[in-house]
């Protein structure tokens, strides 16, 4: 779950992960904004990544309509303004929010924090921390 007002870097730092993960795979494609299509998936065998931009959405019952709530089950899910979802939010996610910080004049940088379940995410960030 990405969290963030506009502008905040919630699409860069998807779009770049999304990236990292077809570098690996040797998968490379475009990697648009889901702004306009609300979901954009990647198939980056083992596993499937989804990228939904919600800011569009009036109510939690489209998210079921785009598939979400399956998808949450069987893929990484990389969703922009997870507000939306209502009491649709997976119970296991990970929140990385995107705070905009100036600093020494520059308007470029960020605090991001993470929120979520420490048994769930401990060894997962931990294992991909180079040691």
């Amino acid at each position: 779950m990405l969290q963030g007002g506009i502008g905040a870097g919630k699409t860069h730092f998807a779009r770049s992960l999304i990236q990292a993960l077809q570098v690996r795979t040797g998968q490379i494609e475009d990697v648009p904004s889901p702004t306009f299509t609300l979901v954009q998936t990647y198939d980056l065998s083992p596993t499937e990544v989804w990228h939904a931009d919600l800011y569009r959405l009036t109510h939690p019952d489209e998210v079921e309509e785009l598939g979400l709530t399956q998808a949450f089950q069987e893929a990484i899910c990389l969703v922009e303004w997870p507000d939306r979802l209502g009491d649709l939010w997976p119970d296991k996610a990970l929140l990385v929010s995107f705070t905009p910080v100036a600093e020494d004049g520059c308007e470029d940088h960020r605090v991001i924090t993470f929120e979520g379940d420490a048994d769930t995410w401990r060894n997962r960030v931990l294992k991909s921390v180079p040691a």
